[in-house]
């Protein structure tokens, strides 16, 4: 079953879910702020995509914390999106070996529809 991963009150994971329920595509939420994200599962999602698209610098929690500043290598993005799951970009989608982060309504209707 398809899985999405992020927070019920955010507007993206919500704009996917109203897509996914749309098109009639089972899936289950997986709040991070009721089931946190392991390190293992980041790594799982990594080896499918960049830790550029799945580290969100847009959010609060990134401003907050103030990583600009710090020039945070690969690696150590890897480790704060274990340690601070609202650094990870929301929704992301999991499936048959796929990941899919972000909203995107195209990429949605390429890989899910198909």
């Amino acid at each position: 079953m398809l899985k999405v991963y992020g927070i019920k009150n955010c507007d993206s994971v919500r704009k996917a879910v109203k897509f996914l329920k749309l098109h009639h595509i089972p899936y289950e939420l997986i709040d991070f702020r009721q089931t946190p994200v392991t390190q293992e599962t980041i790594d799982t999602w990594l080896e499918s995509s960049d830790i550029n698209t799945l580290f969100n610098t847009r959010g609060t929690t990134y401003r907050t914390l103030k990583l600009k500043e710090k020039n945070l290598t690969d690696e150590e993005k890897r480790a704060w999106l274990a340690k601070e799951n609202m650094l990870i970009k929301r929704p992301v989608i999991t499936f048959e070996k796929q990941v899919i982060i972000g909203y995107n309504e195209p990429q949605y209707h390429q890989l899910l529809l198909a």
